[in-house]
């Protein structure tokens, strides 16, 4: 039999080094993305790849004896077994079965009305926003017995230091054993683990079915990009085999699901619980049986479960095949992986259907791999009630996407579980748009699946693991600044090729051919003459920016009930929000946390880091941030786009609004601003953010790259110090400034865009993203774009310094004029083409 790792393998150089099992657990596939070239897909999870339940309920039984021989009955009775969302929820399920004593909870990403979260914590390598534990009875985690943590690979360790760090500082405790089905492991990683137990004073045990680890040939990452593009150019990113005739209708089975019986250990499961579905099974599975007789023909069944729902998909699975059924058992998933039609690959096809559960992120692309084309005469689809709506129902669902490559459907509905001290709502009807929903408690011992339920609103479930959105990138990893000066929402590009000569990427951008955030400019190299302007400027400017910045940050805090949560728009924003952080630790002690974000013209707001902000902030405290408006594109830009976010105050706190577009600011004025005169080198090394389809998929973060070689020229620190140390002497102006403000009337008036259109007409330029106001904008024109020509404000002096020395390197002529708003105005060169420019690359005078 062919190893299903062969096709990257052989193409990649990828290897598993370790137990001679390896090959038997683990497959290898391929998914864009910058971090890592490969995947581990398991044989025997019941995720990605078909397998009989028998074998995957085994694995984790077998797992979960394991940890009870480790620990005798007296300790394993006293244990809490905790599994992972969403791809461990019934492995874990299955080493309680195994451990027998203890019950059982496993983290989410649904959050449930009314039901307080006991804990969470960050699964730091993946892409997931935050674990959050739900149990229904809060003591559940609150003992001191052994705490058993189960997950499918236990890759880096990460996320288990995770969680035992938050839950041990809650409830320490003196074991925890760690389950797996892999341990891949590098040495350093379990030194780490080892150095944690001993730091925190607990023993931690490991048990794994196999291990090893992964051996990663020089440039993997680059080879895997290519190896993906080029067989989604080929082929395409989905492998389908030709569908078979539309099943004429699909049949929904009677599950007679007892009262009150979670449908999984989202709320906690316990060993009274497992009694009693075990008594229940063969019924569940005589209702699936009869659904199944009354479709002939069907031989070879796929039982198919829904992300986090896995376990009780799995138990029906196990119980249809102890009946006498050929059965295999996958569920869906959220994870986009490259099909390939190879038996040395281990994902042949997938199917791609809209999200049916109303989740919290929105629409979304939903898969289920190995389906089409698995030989399956019937699919018997497994959801909870929660997702049962018409989205599942519709042309193109899931059960439509089934129904086109297998002949015959089933739908079995179990009722989604909710503690009873969450709140009532409306009934449920099977079919309709929803939230979670779950059986009334009062009535009989059973009910099916379309008996009257309760239904609680605004109930939704957020990414499984492959869509998690990780912890915020600090310095000095990621960045100069201090890990505390700010947490960067963005994912890091550091090893991508992505700059381009300047004319190049004019030339794109203008026909169309590229957007501005696909590519980034070479970075500027400023000269020695440069940087003593820029030197000299901050001198000058200093106790300038300390005033305004005092003025925009106490602003926010008079006008922002309870502790702002400070985020800028990457990277102009970022210096601003360092200093005003600073500022309210300096003046009030306040600690005020600080992240950045990517914010595209034309692509709107990185939404993935508004729901991570959402999920670990209160929206009403977040105070945007940016260094300074010109005609307020972003201003316009970011409003749009937190139309579809709840509780997000769309208006910016910046530096300067020489454009009047805000009503918080630290002034109104056009002056250099020493942070606009260059590039990463006063940013903290970090480049422009960066959006392409390519590198930033639907469940990431945008990117950016960290100019680490560019370390001897990096002023970033430099540049806040100075500032810093002018805080105290601009303290009262600063107050004075702060009480006029508050009762003035700041409404935007627009006036910088009424010019800016003025001004685009007048030269005939007819686009005003090609008129760059103020001094800010009008450097970014030199630095990064390719200039027609400078307007200068008449009489502007030394702010203006800068501006003329980069025009003067450029070619670029500026030209005074008067009755200009701003101190200057910067034109790109419309209808740009490299036959635009000169021999020597310089910008041809405008005739």
């Amino acid at each position: 039999m062919v190893w299903t790792g062969t096709w990257v393998a052989e193409r990649l150089g990828v290897e598993l080094i370790g137990d001679e099992e390896l090959p038997a657990l683990l497959g290898l596939a391929l998914r864009r993305n910058p971090k890592r070239a490969h995947l581990l897909v398991s044989g025997v999870l019941g995720k990605h790849v078909p397998q009989r339940p028998s074998v995957v309920y085994g694995a984790g039984l077998d797992l979960g004896r394991r940890v009870r021989t480790l620990l005798g009955d007296e300790e394993a009775a006293r244990a809490v077994v905790l599994g992972y969302a969403e791809t461990a929820t019934a492995l874990g399920h299955a080493v309680a079965d195994g451990l027998a004593l203890a019950p059982y909870l496993h983290s989410t990403r649904r959050a449930v009305p009314g039901v307080a979260p006991a804990g969470g914590f960050e699964e730091s390598h993946s892409h997931a926003t935050s674990h959050l534990l739900l149990p229904e009875d809060p003591k559940l985690l609150a003992g001191d017995g052994p705490l058993i943590l189960v997950d499918d690979e236990f890759s880096t360790g990460n996320t288990v230091l995770n969680t035992i760090r938050d839950l041990h500082e809650r409830h320490p405790r003196e074991r925890y054993v760690v389950v797996a089905l892999v341990d891949m492991r590098a040495a350093a990683d379990r030194d780490r683990l080892d150095a944690f137990a001993e730091e925190i004073g607990a023993r931690v045990d490991l048990v794994a079915r196999a291990a090893g680890t992964v051996r990663l040939p020089e440039g993997v990452l680059e080879k895997g990009r290519a190896l993906v593009a080029e067989h989604e150019a080929r082929h395409g990113a989905i492998r389908e085999p030709e569908t078979v005739p539309l099943a004429s209708a699909f049949v929904r089975a009677a599950l007679d699901w007892p009262r009150d019986l979670p449908d999984g250990g989202r709320h906690g499961f316990t060993p009274a619980h497992r009694e009693r579905l075990e008594a229940a099974l063969p019924s569940l599975a005589a209702g699936v049986a009869e659904a199944l007789r009354s479709r002939p023909g069907t031989g070879r069944v796929l039982v198919l479960g829904f992300e986090e729902l896995m376990y009780a998909p799995l138990r029906l699975g196990t119980a249809l095949e102890e009946a006498g059924h050929d059965v295999r058992y996958s569920t869906t998933t959220r994870s986009p992986v490259l099909a390939v039609d190879d038996p040395g690959y281990a994902i042949r096809t997938r199917l791609v259907f809209p999200a049916h559960d109303d989740p919290a992120d929105g629409p979304g692309e939903r898969y289920a791999y190995n389906v089409a084309g698995g030989g399956f005469d019937a699919v018997v689809l497994v959801v909870d009630s929660a997702a049962d709506t018409p989205a599942l129902h519709a042309p193109g669902g899931l059960l439509a996407r089934l129904g086109e490559h297998v002949p015959h459907v089933v739908l079995a509905i179990v009722p989604s579980y909710v503690p009873s001290r969450a709140p009532e709502a409306a009934p449920y009807t099977p079919g309709t748009a929803g939230t979670t929903r779950t059986v009334e408690n009062s009535g009989a011992d059973e009910a099916t699946a379309d008996d009257t339920v309760t239904e609680v609103p605004d109930a939704t479930e957020a990414p499984e693991r492959s869509s998690m959105l990780p912890e915020p990138l600090r310095g000095p990893a990621f960045s100069s600044y201090a890990p505390e000066e700010v947490g960067w929402l963005l994912q890091d590009l550091s090893d991508v090729e992505l700059e381009a000569p300047t004319e190049e990427r004019e030339e794109a951008i203008q026909s169309g051919g590229a957007h501005y955030a696909e590519s980034l400019p070479v970075e500027y190299q400023p000269s020695e003459r440069y940087q003593e302007l820029f030197h000299a400027a901050l001198e000058a400017s200093a106790a300038r920016i300390a005033r305004a910045v005092g003025t925009v940050t106490e602003t926010v805090l008079a006008e922002r009930p309870g502790t702002p949560v400070l985020v800028s728009l990457a990277r102009a924003g970022t210096p601003v929000g360092v200093l005003m952080r600073r500022w309210a630790r300096a003046r009030h002690g306040l600690d005020l946390p600080h992240y950045a974000v990517s914010i595209v013209r034309g692509r709107g707001i990185d939404a993935n880091a508004l729901r991570w902000l959402a999920a670990h902030h209160d929206p009403a405290d977040v105070v945007f941030v940016d260094g300074w408006t010109g005609k307020g594109a972003i201003t316009r830009e970011l409003a749009e786009a937190l139309k579809d976010f709840d509780g997000f105050d769309p208006d910016i706190a910046v530096l300067a609004d020489p454009g009047s577009c805000v009503r918080t600011y630290g002034t109104r004025e056009d002056f250099l601003i020493p942070s606009a005169c260059l590039n990463s080198t006063v940013s903290g090394l970090i480049s422009r953010t960066v959006l392409r389809s390519d590198l930033v998929g639907p469940d990431d973060f945008h990117g950016a790259k960290f100019y680490r070689e560019l370390a001897g020229s990096d002023v970033s620190g430099a540049f806040l110090d100075a500032v810093a140390a002018r805080f105290e002497e601009v303290a009262a102006t600063v107050d004075t400034d702060v009480k006029e403000l508050l009762t003035a009337d700041r409404a935007p008036t627009w006036e910088g865009w009424a010019a800016v259109e003025r001004i685009s007409e007048e030269y005939g330029i007819h686009d005003v993203n090609l008129v760059k106001p103020g001094v800010g904008e009008t450097t970014r024109v030199l630095l990064r774009r390719v200039p027609w020509k400078i307007l200068a404000k008449r009489g502007a002096g030394a702010d203006l310094a800068h501006v003329r020395l980069l025009a003067e390197q450029r070619g670029v002529p500026v030209e005074e004029v008067d009755g200009l708003p701003y101190s200057c105005v910067g034109l790109i060169h419309p209808e740009y083409t490299r036959g635009a420019t000169g021999a020597d690359g310089k910008a041809v005078v405008s005739r």
